[in-house]
This record gives structure tokens, sequence and C-alpha cells, in this order.
């Protein structure tokens, strides 16, 4: 069941585009940037310095590390920019993997994104932002986790429900969080300026002193850095909805991630002018401590900040993740049903609704650190595939149009920093890594059981099919009446 009644007994062909249903460009370049700043900027600026100051063992380091996490994860974005303007549908890491390494690395990724990674992403940022809501009316004492998590399925809901009316909506949203954000970070900024433009620099002197550094540890430094910056590949999901995005795509991805890269590396600093390096270390809300020294009376401003930060991040990211879900169901690798998309919202409802309850489920089950963890091995595994896949493409198509082409030599150095990530991952933490891996490849008989249909029932499919067109009928879906890419 692919149309509406209202499509039959011989009713004239719809002529009007605003009558046609399916996903319109109104992503134009500010909402482009808003997005991806939007959803990079959330907790990780607010929980990395910690990790990485303890791994670095400096201040001068965890900067330089800062800033080198920041060029690397430019390094991808690039990468992405020039996946983004070749190939010109949503689906991010998804679609790359489907047009350059094939269906069966594509659906592994679909289905690692479906089972765990977008639920547990989700859960461990609506987690942070239910405890910077709660924990300041129960501070010095520790918020009840049940209250926690509550908060946290409050926000995920309002979320969800906010993208499933309107596609509009989402992006206002996220416009107007990101304008939050960066008045959270700004706030930080300042004093940190002012302190240095007074001389209050005792803690940069001696920054490198090599018998602070932990060698060993410092690849972990970096892994709470790209932790930070995780979310650059967020607009690469949707390129469908972008408005000329040969142009859009690039800039809003250099922009974005300069500019996150600058106020990250000036907020580290301004912490640093408040705090020393130890007490940074045994601070549990490294903004809320700057905030009681800096800002004085504001300083109960900066939790509820950071919870809005945080929602940004989480808006963001659902949005993003229905659309990968929504392209893979229409290549065939999903349910045709969650391709579908409301008659009247115009938006991708059923893919919205797809990862709610796994959220849910996570958001019971987990811990924020112990859900980081547990994506991280898949997470970077699969970013590694993409970019490995579009050097692959280069070589074996070489006049393949490639309106945006990032240098080699970046593409090359950011794969092996992915990589080497995940050699990391399976060395630090090979409990979550290994569980993660297993979800992984569990994708590979389904693969063979739902894509290729093999040893599958007729009576099951005539079952599953009857569901689908019920289904249909009570979310009011249809599928996309106009090719979009």
């Amino acid at each position: 069941m692919d149309r509406t009644p209202r499509e039959k007994g011989g009713e004239k062909k719809k002529t009007d585009a605003d009558e046609v249903v399916h996903l319109r460009r109104e992503i134009n370049l500010l909402s482009a940037i808003t997005f991806i700043f939007g959803t990079v900027v959330g907790s990780g600026i607010f929980i990395a310095p910690k990790g990485v100051l303890m791994n670095s063992g400096s201040v001068g380091l965890s900067l330089l590390v800062w800033a080198l996490s920041g060029i690397l994860s430019m390094f991808g974005a690039l990468c992405y920019a020039e996946l983004g303007t070749t190939f010109t549908k949503s689906g991010s890491h998804y679609t790359y993997t489907l047009e350059t390494l094939g269906p069966l690395p594509a659906f592994l990724r679909l289905w690692a994104e479906f089972i765990f990674i977008r639920p547990a992403v989700t859960s461990y940022v609506s987690l942070a932002f239910g405890c910077y809501v709660v924990e300041p009316f129960f501070a010095p004492c520790t918020a009840p986790t049940v209250l926690v998590k509550l908060v946290s399925v409050l926000a995920v809901t309002l979320v969800v429900a906010v993208n499933c009316w309107s596609v509009s909506m989402a992006t206002r949203t996220q416009v107007l969080l990101t304008v939050i954000k960066m008045f959270a970070l700004v706030l930080i900024i300042i004093p940190g300026v002012i302190a240095l433009a007074k001389g209050k620099t005792e803690n940069f002197q001696n920054g490198f002193e090599l018998d602070l550094i932990t060698w060993d540890k410092l690849p972990l430094a970096f892994f709470n850095g790209f932790y930070a910056y995780s979310g650059w590949y967020s607009l690469n999901s949707f390129t469908e909805e972008v408005k000329n995005p040969n142009r859009t795509i690039p800039l809003a991805i250099i922009s974005s991630m300069v500019a996150v890269t600058v106020c990250y590396v000036l907020v580290n600093m301004a912490y640093y002018t408040m705090m020393t390096p130890a007490e940074l270390l045994q601070s549990e809300a490294v903004a809320v401590t700057f905030a009681n020294r800096a800002l004085h009376g504001m300083a109960s401003v900066i939790p509820f900040l950071v919870a809005l930060s945080c929602l940004g991040t989480l808006n963001g990211g659902i949005f993003g993740g229905a659309r990968i879900m929504f392209v893979g169901a229409r290549d065939g690798h999903f349910p045709s049903i969650f391709s579908m998309i409301h008659i009247r919202r115009r938006t991708p409802l059923p893919a919205v609704l797809l990862m709610y309850p796994l959220t849910l489920l996570f958001l019971t089950i987990g811990d924020i650190y112990q859900l980081i963890n547990f994506v991280a091995f898949s997470r970077w595994l699969f970013i590694a595939l993409t970019t490995t896949g579009m050097l692959i493409h280069r070589y074996r198509f070489p006049l393949h149009p490639r309106p945006f082409k990032a240098p080699v030599v970046i593409a090359v150095t950011f794969t092996l920093v992915c990589f080497f990530i995940v050699g990391l991952s399976l060395y630090s933490d090979p409990w979550n890594t290994g569980w993660s891996c297993a979800l992984s490849l569990t994708g590979v008989p389904f693969y063979y059981l739902t894509v290729k249909r093999f040893c599958l029932p007729a009576r099951w499919r005539r079952a599953f099919n009857s569901c689908s067109k019920k289904l249909q009928i009570l979310l009011e879906v249809v599928q996309q009446e106009i090719k979009t890419y």
C-alpha cells in the first residue's frame, strides 16, 4: 500500500508541488550551521575537560589535545563534505557505505544504528540533561536516579514529538537552542579572557612539564576530545533537505567546525584561569565550579544552560538519526513503513518513532559513561570504513563528479586515526567493545533473512505486509511521491 485513496478512481494527477508528499529542502546555510554546531556542542565540553587533563597530564598538552582533536574532527568533516556532495542522498554513513562498499556493510551500519548506536547516544545525552536539571535541587546531596531518568524520558519524548510534528519546528528549535549554547560558551569565555588580560596566567606556566605527561594514557585524552567533538557528520544525514547542498554543506561544515574548535580551546583556557589542574580534576561539574568562582550571582544559571545545550544535541541527533532509518527503509534494507512520510506534517514520522522504544530501554538499564564506552567501537569502526570506502571510490571511479574534494592526505590521516581509535577501544574496554562488535554482527543473519529473503516463509511475509498496511493507515503515512536525490 504505497498511495493514499485520494489517488485512486481516476482522480486528476497532482501537479502542485505543495501537494506532493516528500521531504522538502527547508535547511538553509544558517540552519545547517546551527544543526552541526548545536549537535556537536552538548554535554562533551562540560564533561570531557576532566578526562582530557587526567590523561594528558599537563595544562599545555591538554590544550594542544583540544586543538588537535578539533583539527582531526575537521578532517573527518571535510571527508564527509566530499561524500555529501558526491552522493546527494541523505543517510550519511549508511548511504556512503552502500555506495562505496556494498549492501552488506551498509546494512550492518544501519542495523547497528538502529539496535544500539542511536538509542545509546540519545540515552546518554538525555541522561546528561536529566542530571543537570535535577542535581541543582538536591546539591550537595546526590539526586535520586529514578528522578533523573524520569526527566530524561520526558526530554526524549518532547524532542521526538517535535520531530514528528514539523520539520520547520525542529529546525527553529535547533536554531534557538544553538543560540543558547553560544550564550553559555560566551558566558564562560569572557571572564576567562578578562582574567588572562589581567595577568592571571599562573596555571599556564610550565604547562608542558615532561614529568607530568602520562604518555601511555595520551591516546585516551584524544578519545575524550573526540567525544566532545562528535556530531560533525550530522548534516549529511539529511542532505536531501538542504538547499543548494553543493555550496551549503562544505560552507556549513567548515565554518561550524572552526567555530567549535576556537570556542572549545577558549573555554578550556577560561577554566584554567579560575582553577588549578588539581581543582579541575577534583570537580564533578567543571562548568559549575567555574561559574561559582567567576560568575558569582549567575552561577545557578549554568546548569540550566548546560541542560538546554544537551537538549539541542538530542534534537539534532534524533533529527539526523531518523533520516538514516528513512533512507535505509527506502532502499529496501528496513521495512517500507519506515520510509513513509506523514501526509500533512511532511515528516518521516515512522522513522522518528522507530528509535523511541529502544531509547527508553537503554535509559532504564544504562548510565552515561557505560553507554559512551559501549558505542565507541562500532561508531568509529563504521566511520573508518566510510572514509576508506571514499578512498576506494576515488580510485575506482576517478572521473565521478566531486563538487568538493578533500585533500588525500587529510582523508588518509583521518582514516588511520579512526582505525587507531578502534584498536584503542579494543584494548581499553574489551567487555563493552566485545558486546558492541557482537551486536553489530547479529545483523548478518537478519540481512540474509529479511533483505535477501532466504528461508523466509510466505506466510510470514503476508502477515508482515498486512501489519504494515494497517500501521500505515493508523499513522497516516505514504511513500515519498517524488525523487529528491
